[in-house]
């Protein structure tokens, strides 16, 4: 078991194993089972708000329990950390759930539930325990109605049985009880289309077809209230005969739901209940009335004129669920009698109903007696404990415990099978109250069984202190309420220190709030005369300050697992890191230094990022350390071909304005490294040079290369295509179009355009004159 029953005498409650004490086990233990649950203490600032705020929360009354700057909230806590910080146990405030037993008649021939009343103080999230007993009693009196299927199919079994059946299903109770009553009422379905035939011939006689002529059909015909004479029933059932419809399907439910909600008219007493249902076939439900143009949904009450039920077609059939509660409600079991055809859909309906049975009908309803028999004796002896509908406040849980048989812990209801005559059955209920409740009861009682349990219920969720008062209390200004003051009118304060001068509560209060948002004093702290005065925290060397005590020495980042990285790198000032001269950063992680970011040219970062912790943090696609390298950016050839072409040969389209439109790039006479490139200038004659790309963004430095190492030139007019003779160079764009087409002129022109190429690259060479020979490789 999840906890051991507190305060009970011996051989009450619970044993070690769960069970009852076997030497009590009729008596009901004055205790409540007390769990090991913790205190969570959420916003106390009261005894009330305490005790509400969690099961395991105790409140400590004792004068002066709390120091200098400790909240009225360390009053709050489990009873074992009070006493432990002092509280004696006479001043501890501890309400427990518990119930006091107020009717508790001996069990006998007519009394087999005990006790009869009783009443429970139920504290928020602590279950009260206690014990129920049943007895099954001997002859207890039973009231049985014969609910008949009057649908022509069901012909041969009232005339070859039913009628002649009074005298047997009398004789049949008696064996069992002293006092039995017998009841009949008949159904066929709802008199609209399809139910029945509408045509005004059918509805006199449904079958013509037939040679017994029938009664027009009808929803419910109540025939005759519960009797104990056997000659009446005979009598009233002799006057029966047979009706039909249409459809497979009968009205069945119609007529149960009267049955059980009409009461007076059928005449029930308050003893066992038995309503058995002779069909052989289905029945309608919920919804299709809709095929009869039926929609006002089902209303559970009675609607018998003259013994009919006539406003069966105004309202739908009831639901499955609808007539399980007000079979509940009237503690009527019902016994189903079908043919075999029909077992499995009723043992489907026998599931929905707690307290049913299903028995098979022979065709011409020739085992009713025994069938009912049957019924009744695994109905009786099958006790279902089961209680009314709760809030959802409530939560109530039922142990079985069965001839010492293996116990069913916290069922949803109660349930022990196989119980004889005489024999006696525990079941302990768990009731707990989710919060704090206003005083209700409600009924738990065996289905089918008249005997109830009313308890009633009282909600634990105040203080009971019953302080002695002292003049000099709380400055003569108020009186003591469980340990702390509660202050006259015009004074305030935790001992009624303060003077309110005309001020209202409200008024005093917000000067301790930062915002209309927030809480007095941050919730940390006590407004005392206007000013907050924080809390000491039970947390070790952590301190609460500030104004609206909005502060705390803890509550920063956490660096190498210490606060601020340790004393030695900075404090927590009020939830952020003031860091010393050597360090920076949210939790003081960083040393305040650039060694690490700066390039073997003295540049941090190279100027492409910043320094942050001692590291590089680059731009867009620069690759620590030292934002050097871009492997992922475009290449700057192409786009500088026209600044390479007019710094070095002082042509191309930037040719006048070089030194304007070429600011960030350099003509270098030598690099040591850096990317190659081979691009085609304006005239179309490839340039190779290297390019570097320097500190700073978009700063390039560039050589050009003497691409036969002879370092004569190193513009090299590398123009000539695959087809062209070695040595000679392409046609020149836009000269191929004057060149003639006979072979003779197509021979012409190579002398010229070699000249041409010539020519242009003596005005190069002249431009190139100082350039430095590189190595041959």
């Amino acid at each position: 078991m999840p906890g051991v029953a507190v305060g009970c005498p011996w051989g009450l409650g619970l044993s070690l194993m769960g069970w009852p004490s076997s030497s009590h086990a009729s008596s009901l233990p004055l205790c409540v089972t007390a769990l090991a649950l913790e205190c969570p203490k959420i916003k106390v600032s009261t005894c009330q708000d305490c005790i509400r705020s969690g099961p395991g929360c105790a409140w400590c009354k004792k004068l002066n329990f709390t120091k200098a700057g400790e909240p009225d909230s360390i009053r709050c806590d489990t009873k074992e950390q009070l006493q432990q910080r002092g509280c004696d146990a006479k001043d501890i405030v501890f309400p427990e759930s518990a119930f006091i037993q107020l009717k508790n008649a001996l069990l006998d021939d007519k009394t087999q539930l005990a006790p009869q009343q009783v009443r429970l103080m139920l504290r928020l999230g602590q279950p009260a325990v206690f014990n129920v007993t049943f007895r099954r009693a001997e002859g207890y009196p039973i009231d049985l109605y014969y609910l008949m299927d009057l649908s022509y199919s069901m012909h041969d079994d009232l005339e070859k049985k039913v009628k002649k059946l009074g005298g047997d299903l009398l004789a049949a109770l008696n064996s069992i009880t002293g006092s039995g009553q017998i009841g009949f009422g008949s159904f066929v379905d709802k008199t609209v289309l399809p139910f029945v035939n509408t045509h005004p011939e059918k509805l006199k006689n449904p079958c013509t077809n037939k040679e017994t002529t029938c009664q027009p059909p009808f929803a419910f015909r109540h025939v005759l209230s519960l009797t104990e004479n056997a000659r009446t029933f005979e009598r009233e059932v002799q006057k029966q005969s047979i009706s039909g419809n249409l459809d497979a399907p009968e009205g069945g439910l119609d007529a149960m739901m009267q049955v059980a909600v009409c009461g007076e008219t059928i005449g029930w007493r308050n003893v066992t209940r038995l309503l058995v249902y002779a069909t052989d076939d289905g029945f309608h439900f919920a919804g299709d009335g809709k095929l009869g143009a039926i929609l006002t949904p089902n209303d559970g009450r009675c609607h018998l004129e003259d013994n009919l039920y006539k406003k069966s077609n105004e309202f739908d059939y009831p639901s499955v669920g609808q007539l399980v509660q007000k079979l509940a409600e009237n503690n009527i079991q019902p016994i189903f009698a079908v043919t075999s055809r029909m077992v499995g859909i009723y043992q489907k309906l026998r599931d929905m109903i707690p307290k049913s049975a299903v028995g098979v009908l022979h065709d011409d309803s020739s085992n009713v007696i025994q069938l009912i028999k049957e019924a009744y004796n695994n109905l009786s002896s099958r006790v279902i404990l089961d209680h009314g509908t709760l809030p959802d406040s409530l939560k109530i849980t039922y142990d079985s415990f069965c001839h010492g048989k293996k116990a069913t812990i916290d069922g949803v209801r109660g349930e022990c099978g196989d119980v004889k005559i005489h024999d006696k059955i525990t079941f302990q209920v768990k009731v707990t109250a989710k919060e704090c409740i206003p005083n209700q009861s409600f009924t738990i009682r065996p289905l089918g069984f008249t005997d109830t349990l009313t308890v009633e219920l009282v909600s634990r969720c105040d203080c009971d202190c019953d302080e002695r008062q002292s003049p000099t209390a709380c400055n003569g200004n108020g009186k003591i309420v469980c340990g702390t003051c509660s202050c006259n009118p015009g004074h305030t304060g935790k001992n009624c220190e303060c003077e309110t001068k005309g001020k209202t509560s409200k008024e005093l209060e917000g000067s301790c709030r930062k915002d209309n948002a927030s809480v007095i004093c941050s919730g940390l702290g006590d407004c005392v005369c206007g000013q907050c005065t924080c809390h000491t925290s039970d947390v070790p060397n952590k301190e609460i300050y500030g104004t609206f005590c909005e502060c705390d020495n803890m509550n920063c980042e956490v660096h190498n697992g210490q606060l601020c990285g340790g004393e030695e790198r900075g404090r927590c000032d009020c939830g952020e890191c003031k860091c010393s001269d050597k360090f920076e950063g949210s939790a003081c992680q960083c040393k305040k230094s650039t060694d690490g970011c700066v390039n073997p040219r003295g540049k941090v970062c190279s100027d492409r990022g910043h320094c942050r912790c001692n590291t590089c943090q680059c731009k867009a696609g620069y690759q620590p350390p030292f934002c050097e390298e871009c492997p992922g950016c475009p290449s700057p050839c192409a786009r500088y071909i026209s600044c390479v072409e007019c710094q070095a040969f002082k042509s191309g389209p930037f040719q006048k304005n070089c030194t304007d439109a070429c600011l960030n790039i350099l003509k270098l006479d030598s690099l040591a490294s850096g990317r190659q490139c081979r691009e085609k200038d304006s005239e179309n004659c490839w340039i190779s040079y290297l390019m570097k790309q320097e500190d700073g963004e978009d700063k390039y430095s560039f050589q050009v290369i003497d691409k036969k190492g002879t370092g004569v030139s190193s513009h090299t007019p590398l123009c000539a295509t695959p087809e062209a003779p070695i040595g000679q160079e392409p046609w020149p764009m836009g000269a191929v179009g004057a060149v003639p087409a006979d072979g003779a002129a197509h021979r012409a022109p190579w002398p010229h355009l070699h000249i041409l190429c010539r020519s242009r690259r003596g005005r190069r060479e002249s431009n190139l004159q100082n350039l430095p020979v590189l190595p041959e490789s």
